[in-house]
Formats: structure tokens, C-alpha cells, sequence
């Protein structure tokens, strides 16, 4: 049986069922350990006794000292774990503390996490139908007192009404952008404000029992809107990078198969613009695992040659980023099922 050793919170939520922001996983074999301090004692072993996980509970004031005791006791000959996860000085810690070889394997949870069982699947999307009923509230908000308010006084009530009032964790901090501000992938929010007919880019989600969603739409905001994917803009430029958006995002769902390799989908996004003119404005990759992180694996981009499977899950969202003019992007997730992808 393998032997790893965890700190992200996720990471050990996967492995055991139960995480805070002060534990340690230990898979040493046959014998699991969740080592965290006085604090968690309750909330650990009531989570872990629902649970089916064999995983035992350790409380200590010293994680990493523990930790290595643990493994020496174990009498392992080695221990793998994420470099990408942990902070130098306290692998340091522990590692100090053992003669055990140390195997670095980047990513090593994702990996593990990166196909999803159907439970996990269903919990993506109850978080994808809950975050869509919030953007259509956000639609509500915005007609009955959104215009005049700022992107700031915006992204506030983004946070309230994409968490449904506290129901709810955000996957991610929301992206509330207006007009020029929407050119920027990851926009901050500013003091302008929203008037009627402006463009509105919303980029947000929520989680379900830990599963993350994510969505983004571009809408003209006008009497009656809706976040939906069919818009149009009063401007012809505006429209016709909408229109090129749109297609390479239906494109590369429709075409995305079992046995393709990532960049193979990030390329039909790419040339779909490309060919309407607007290559070199689309400045990101086309998509990211989505699951207990916002970001996971698969990693849907041009340098990525994973091999696309059933049980993935990932967002599709091309967009095109005309600085100090506008930004548009559609983002979608999707699940491989049965050899092609569909919409969550």
C-alpha cells in the first residue's frame, strides 16, 4: 500500500474524509493517521467516525514532530509527497527527524483526484445548478437596483448572493467587471459604475459539500437580461468577438472526445478565434480540472498533452481581451461521459 504523507486541507479531505487549516495526513500502509491539535479533537473524530475511513485521530501540539515520529515507527523504508504543497521549512521538519527516502511527486493528490466517481460527479453538479439559480438572482438584483452601483458595491453583493446568503462557500472570490475593466482575465473591482446597455462580465461559483463550480458569462445589461450565452451588443466589434467566443466554446465541447489530448482542445478554441481575427487577444488557456480545488486536473491548454478520459471534469472558457476597450469570456463545466462532453 502506498505511503504518503499531506497537508492541503483538500488533499486530506480526499484522503480521509476530514480537513482543517492544522493537520497532517499520514498513509503509512495498512495504518492511516489524521494528526491536528486540541481544537479539532471533537469535529475530527466525529467526522471520521461517520465516515468509512479506518483513518485514526492524533492530537498533538507539535504536528510535524509527530508526524515523524509516526514514520519511524512505522519502520518504512520511504514516503511520498508534494513539493508543490508543502513549505520548505516544514518538510524540513520533518524530514530531519527520519531516515526514510523522501520521493517528490508533483501533484500527487490532483492526480490522484483527477478522474471523478459518480457521487463526485453529482456533487459538481449540484454545485453547477446552484451557482446558476445565483447568477440568475444576481440578473434579478441587478435590474431592480443594480445600475448606478459600482463594480465594488457589485462584487459585495455578488459574494452575498453567489454564497445565497451564507448558505453556501464560494469556490473563488467573484469577477464583477464592466465594459474596459472586463479586459482584464482576473479584473479587480474599480468605483465605476453600471449603466444601462454596458457590457457586464461575471465570473463566480460555489461550492457543494466542498465541490466546486465555476461559470463565467458576458452580458449587455438592458431591460430583461439574462446571463445567458445568446446576447447581443450594440457595437459591431463588441459582437462579432461575442460571436467568436461563442463558437469556439460550442466547438470544442462538441468536438472533445475521450482519447484526445488536451492541447487538442485548446487548439479548436484557438483557431476558432484565430480565424475571426482575434488570435492574439485570447491570452489564457482554454480550461482546468475543476473538483474540491477551483483548479485541478486536467489543465486544458497548448502545452498540455494529457490524455482525455471519462470521469474528467473541466471548464471550457475561451475569451478574447481587447485592453482598454472590453473582454469577453463563456465558461463552462463539463464531464466526459460516455466518450464526449457534457455540460454540467
Amino acid at each position: 500500500m502506498a505511503h504518503e504523507i499531506h497537508s492541503d486541507e483538500n488533499a486530506v479531505y480526499y484522503a480521509c474524509g476530514y480537513s482543517n487549516d492544522n493537520c497532517i495526513y499520514l498513509s503509512l500502509g495498512s495504518e492511516s493517521y489524521l494528526i491536528t491539535d486540541s481544537r479539532y479533537t471533537l469535529d475530527a473524530t466525529t467526522a471520521l467516525q461517520k465516515s468509512t475511513s479506518s483513518t485514526q485521530v492524533v492530537i498533538d501540539t507539535n504536528l510535524s514532530k509527530r508526524a515523524a515520529k509516526l514514520i519511524v515507527k512505522s519502520k518504512i523504508k520511504q514516503i511520498a509527497f508534494d513539493p508543490k504543497a508543502w513549505d520548505y521549512y516544514r518538510i524540513m521538519e520533518i524530514r530531519e527527524r527520519t531516515r526514510v527516502k523522501w520521493i517528490a511527486k508533483v501533484d500527487l493528490s490532483l492526480k490522484q483526484r483527477i478522474i471523478k466517481s459518480d457521487a463526485q460527479i453529482a456533487l459538481l453538479a449540484k454545485a453547477v445548478k446552484q451557482g446558476a439559480g445565483a447568477f440568475r438572482d444576481f440578473a434579478m438584483m441587478i435590474e431592480e437596483e443594480g445600475i448606478g452601483k459600482t463594480e465594488k458595491e457589485l462584487f459585495f453583493l455578488a459574494q452575498s448572493i453567489m454564497s445565497r446568503f451564507g448558505k453556501n462557500t464560494l469556490s473563488f472570490d467573484p469577477i464583477v467587471a464592466i465594459e474596459s475593466n472586463a479586459a482584464k482575465p482576473h479584473a479587480h473591482p474599480t468605483d465605476r459604475r453600471l449603466q444601462e446597455g454596458d457590457l457586464l462580465l461575471l465570473d463566480a461559483g460555489l461550492k457543494h459539500k466542498r465541490y466546486c463550480s465555476d461559470r463565467t458569462r458576458t452580458v449587455r445589461v438592458e431591460e430583461g437580461f439574462a446571463f445567458s450565452r445568446k446576447q447581443k451588443f450594440g457595437a459591431k466589434r463588441v459582437q462579432k468577438a461575442y460571436d467568436a467566443v461563442l463558437k469556439a466554446h460550442d466547438k470544442a465541447i462538441e468536438k472533445a472526445a475521450c482519447g484526445m489530448r488536451a492541447n487538442q482542445i485548446d487548439a479548436i478554441c484557438r483557431e476558432t478565434i484565430e480565424k475571426a481575427g482575434f488570435g492574439s487577444y485570447f491570452i489564457h488557456s482554454t480550461g482546468h480540472g475543476v473538483g474540491l480545488d477551483i483548479h485541478e486536473l486536467p489543465v486544458i491548454s497548448s502545452r498540455s498533452k494529457t490524455k482525455i478520459r471519462d470521469g474528467m471534469v473541466y471548464t471550457i472558457e475561451p475569451g478574447i481581451y481587447i485592453p482598454d476597450a472590453f473582454g469577453i469570456r463563456i465558461e463552462d463545466m463539463v464531464v466526459m461521459k460516455d466518450g464526449r462532453a457534457e455540460v454540467l
